[in-house]
């Protein structure tokens, strides 16, 4: 990891999702198992990190940032299980590991990822440490951006043909697909805060909207020049599949400068968060957590 990524929220992250269990019925332990398998392959933890970063940047204690920031991870990781199964991108490696439907077959993979979804509002709800009305509404915040209207909206997007051509069209299709995911880890932790004065939390969804896009187009730009050790699995997996990619819309130049643009968009917008607190440094994490999305080799 750079220097300026908050290693110590991931390692946070690490030990709080090794602790998580799912079963309590010796029928569904194998259940259990292919969800854990999946939940603790690894991985940078981008999301639930940025959560935890940004309840730093308002003052929102970790342990009340916690519960969401494992629920998002639970959502990330059911979204990776289906998202690698046969009829959707049919990859037999994630992060250089077999495939939960190859390890453990189609049908347990599709389960476990349906469980990880559940099990995730089951421990947003449950586990909460504040205030029931700021829970909901941070727990409808994750629903609404996982939905029709955010994540699975805009794999459906993805993957059926006649969806609109244009930069518009396919910057909208990833601000759903990917973008909406990464900007509830922030907004949902503001909606934990208590946090809804406009004026705080305009900076905020800008940054978070622009954050999910620099992250498709870095993805896309590896998917292309990336190789298959250092992205855990085999890289041209869009191209294969036929997909609309920032690549394959502006070519690798263009796409590169696109990503720049991005990043710069983001970075202001941490300013203009700055600005307004009392703190120093308090985007500092966030900062660093936007410059290795940028740099990122995996």
């Amino acid at each position: 990891m750079p220097a300026g990524f908050p290693e110590h929220l991931r390692e946070e992250i690490e030990r709080y999702l090794a602790g998580m269990r799912f079963s309590e019925e010796p029928g569904t332990r194998g259940l259990e198992e292919a969800m854990r398998y999946s939940l603790l392959a690894g991985g940078k933890r981008i999301r639930p990190v940025l959560a935890l970063a940004t309840a730093r940047t308002v003052g929102l204690a970790q342990q009340e940032a916690l519960p969401l920031a494992g629920a998002i991870e639970l959502i990330h990781t059911y979204s990776l299980i289906h998202d690698d199964l046969p009829a959707m991108d049919d990859d037999e490696l994630r992060r250089g590991a077999p495939t939960c439907h190859v390890k453990f077959g189609e049908d347990v993979a599709i389960l476990a990822g349906d469980g990880l979804y559940a099990e995730a509002f089951r421990h947003l709800l449950s586990s909460r440490r504040s205030a029931p009305e700021r829970v909901l509404a941070a727990a409808a915040e994750l629903a609404a951006a996982t939905g029709v209207d955010g994540m699975v909206g805009g794999q459906y997007a993805d993957v059926k043909a006649g969806s609109a051509d244009g930069p518009a069209a396919l910057r909208r299709l990833h601000e759903l697909k990917t973008g909406r995911l990464i900007g509830a880890c922030v907004l949902c932790v503001l909606l934990l805060s208590g946090i809804q004065d406009t004026a705080q939390t305009t900076p905020f969804r800008r940054f978070a909207a622009e954050l999910g896009v620099l992250f498709q187009i870095v993805d896309d730009i590896l998917d292309v020049t990336g190789t298959d050790d250092a992205l855990g699995k085999p890289r041209g997996s869009d191209e294969r599949h036929g997909k609309r990619t920032y690549v394959s819309e502006f070519g690798i130049e263009r796409a590169k400068q696109l990503a720049a643009e991005s990043h710069a968009t983001a970075r202001a917008a941490l300013a203009e968060v700055a600005a307004r607190s009392h703190e120093g440094g308090a985007t500092a994490e966030l900062e660093g957590i936007t410059d290795f999305i940028y740099t990122r080799t995996s």
